[in-house]
């Protein structure tokens, strides 16, 4: 049975100690980093960098916390994510959310390259066949997972499943393209756009949000780029008027993040990889949307574990017991204490990605919970 180590957002002193990054730095010291990075071991600290307008990412401090232990087990920590927008402009909206050198103490730099397409095609299973991981998490010997849990469009819950096959395989490829990469995740099963043009109001925020800017309305007429789109479902979630559809399988979606993950963890040695999720200003939707909503569940705490089915399993039942806060998108769709407010949220059987991932043999869903108090 893995342990999971977990540590509540409630404070019970008003003591540094009690603090969450204090609580972080004790969480840490109970895993025992020491056991995982030897001195001098280089290490890849896998966040996620957000977007202009999405500030819900995990915090700064706490990213600092975990870069400040690695450096007391002697390892060299770095911190990095792959392209989602173009390179130089993503390492902006790091910065500009407070990642960077000076302040994490780490450098922070792109895994797959500027241009996003620096990456190694490796196995990835039945249905996805092979998967560009981004090279420098292929080559780096060991990780530790920085996972800000939440919604997701296509997921419905995201955690360090979502982080590893989305966050740490590149968006494309030199010579397959999107197809190769994480948008072959996106496009598994799914059939093409369906536009309503009398329900369309022609506000044209599907057009602006798409981070490819492949979508366009040429004489009145909504186009996707089939080449270009890789599938993110942006567009259709930001319709107001639900003029746009992305038919999809989403048990094929789940059981490709499942394989992903798996592919990229083959690249490292056992006991090689930490994973850290948060459950801080749980919004009930991605870090990559162009604007953060208000949470739709109050902060939780943090979980540390190295067995990436535990962590996410553990994380999911805390979810489950959480009531759903006023203000928010939960209280808009009349979702009441007791409700799977995630589900509730995104009609996706999200758990399915944990099943699929025990399944293929990255970790178990039983565990022990050690609280920090």
């Amino acid at each position: 049975m893995s342990k999971v180590f977990f540590a509540s957002a409630r404070i019970k002193k008003w003591k540094y100690e009690d603090s969450m990054p204090g609580k972080l730095e004790r969480l840490l010291k109970e895993m025992d980093l020491f056991r995982y990075f030897p001195p001098k071991e280089w290490v890849a600290v896998k966040t996620h960098f957000g977007s202009e307008g999405a500030h819900r990412i995990v915090r700064p401090v706490f990213i600092r916390k975990v870069v400040e232990s690695l450096k007391k087990a002697g390892a060299k920590p770095f911190i990095t994510d792959t392209v989602r927008i173009k390179g130089l402009d993503y390492l902006e909206v790091a910065n500009q959310h407070g990642l960077n050198h000076l302040s994490m103490g780490a450098p922070v730099v792109i895994a797959d390259g500027l241009y996003g397409n620096d990456n190694v095609m490796v196995k990835a299973g039945e249905i996805l066949g092979e998967i560009a991981v981004a090279s420098l998490i292929h080559d780096v010997p060991a990780m530790v997972v920085c996972s800000h849990v939440k919604g997701h469009i296509n997921s419905g819950y995201a955690g360090a499943i979502k982080n590893i096959a989305m966050g740490t395989v590149s968006g494309t490829h030199r010579h397959c393209g999107w197809k190769c990469g994480r948008g072959a995740m996106h496009a598994v099963g799914e059939g093409a756009f369906v536009w309503d043009s009398e329900k369309c109001a022609f506000c044209f925020q599907c057009e602006e949000v798409c981070p490819l800017d492949c979508v366009s309305f040429e004489n009145d007429t909504f186009t996707a780029q089939d080449e270009r789109c890789w599938r993110c479902g942006r567009c259709t979630r930001v319709c107001p008027e639900g003029a746009l559809s992305l038919p999809g399988d989403d048990t094929l979606f789940m059981k490709s993040l499942a394989e992903a993950s798996q592919a990229v963890l083959s690249t490292f040695k056992p006991g090689k990889v930490v994973y850290i999720n948060f459950l801080t200003e749980i919004q009930p939707e991605c870090d990559c949307m162009p604007a953060s909503e208000v949470p739709v569940i109050q902060d939780l705490g943090i979980l540390v574990s190295d067995d990436i089915v535990a962590i996410e399993q553990a994380s999911i039942d805390l979810l489950l017991k959480a009531k759903p806060l006023p203000a928010s998108l939960a209280e808009d769709a009349k979702i009441t204490a007791g409700q799977d407010i995630l589900m509730a949220l995104h009609n996706k059987n999200y758990t399915l990605q944990v099943e699929e991932a025990e399944r293929l043999g990255l970790g178990s869903r039983k565990y022990e919970m050690i609280e920090i108090v």
